[in-house]
């Protein structure tokens, strides 16, 4: 007999359910507190769970999973088309459902305990970056209300302040001064939560599974070592590394009718912090390595900068599958000889 497939709308207190028994076909839908959810699948036959890749997901997928049931998390974007007419949980819940059941719809892969917390760890020092640059911002929008202007760049900016600070207080009132140590004092403490938690990220690289792996390859290094192990775990959520590619933005983006297509600039979906690590790793590469694989060098005579920057980034996100995927060690100037029609394995970036 077929698992019976449940629509389930995740939410912080109510979880809406959607499903349509297999035997008589009654379509069933049921509102459950949060602390009721796994109670009530603990007492339900093995069955296909299905829900929207939201906050909290990854959590109650491996819930459920211990319970032996076979949960599935799909994209969100994907999941929207299916909400017919006004919104709501029930809605939600009917939508989740019908779109388990398009087998063309890739699912995401359920993180572990030990990816979500690299994540974190990413995700937290993305979020101290983000403030240290607006808090340089706002010192430098400040004073340049008083004349005083501050070369652009972030070391540049704050070394001049540092240089020239005798001659831009004697330009500011005594309360402004103050404002500036208070700023800068801020800038030094947000600094000391970046730093700690690139030490924390570096100290994972030898704890989490294929980061050393991935390290090896040009143009990756500790940040985007660990962020894509975070992200692979063991790349079977993946069919290919081109499918990997596309899933990260780093393809172009194309729209057509009538038989004619037309290929735009990189489709950008997917998660803009990686894609951003794999983009920069690639400048790196171009202006700093020595040797260059031939058909980058011939790609850069050719095409912009930033053109050669996404294809490097793609060749490096499709290279970090293989070797994950595939249980490789990066070897530079490795070729497969797969006869013609095979799947595609590039571990060269």
């Amino acid at each position: 007999m077929d698992r019976t497939t449940y629509g389930l709308d995740l939410a912080k207190n109510a979880m809406q359910l959607h499903w349509v028994e297999t035997q008589t076909g009654e379509i069933g839908r049921k509102k459950l507190p949060r602390t009721k959810l796994a109670e009530f699948f603990a007492q339900r036959q093995p069955a296909r769970i299905a829900m929207e890749a939201c906050a909290g997901a990854h959590h109650w997928a491996r819930v459920l999973g211990s319970l032996g049931h076979q949960v599935e998390l799909l994209p969100t974007k994907q999941v929207k088309p299916f909400v017919r007419s006004n919104k709501d949980d029930a809605a939600d819940a009917r939508a989740v459902w019908l779109a388990a059941n398009q087998a063309d719809i890739r699912r995401v892969p359920i993180k572990t305990c030990e990816q979500q917390t690299v994540q974190a760890l990413h995700r937290t020092r993305s979020h101290w970056v983000s403030v240290r640059t607006a808090t340089i911002n706002v010192l430098r929008s400040l004073l340049y209300e008083f004349g005083v202007t501050l070369i652009g760049g972030r070391k540049a900016g704050l070394r001049a302040l540092a240089q020239q600070r005798a001659q831009i207080d004697e330009q500011l009132p005594t309360t402004m001064s103050c404002l500036v140590n208070g700023q800068l004092e801020m800038l030094a403490q947000v600094q000391q939560h970046i730093d700690a938690l690139e030490y924390e990220i570096a100290a994972q690289e030898q704890q989490l599974d294929n980061a050393a792996v991935l390290r090896k390859v040009p143009g990756i290094g500790v940040l985007g070592a660990t962020a894509l192990a975070a992200k692979l775990g063991n790349g079977q959520g993946w069919r290919s590394g081109r499918d990997f590619a596309a899933s990260l933005g780093l393809v172009p983006a194309h729209s057509g009718t009538g038989g004619k297509t037309h290929m735009g600039g990189i489709s950008k979906r997917g998660d803009p912090y990686l894609r951003t690590l794999l983009i920069h790793g690639a400048r790196a590469v171009i202006a700093h390595a020595k040797n260059k694989p031939k058909w980058l060098e011939d790609l850069l005579v050719r095409r912009p900068l930033n053109v050669a920057a996404v294809a490097l980034a793609n060749k490096m996100a499709r290279t970090a599958w293989a070797l994950v995927a595939y249980g490789r060690e990066y070897q530079s100037g490795w070729r497969n000889n797969l006869p013609t029609g095979g799947a595609e394995i590039h571990c060269t970036a």
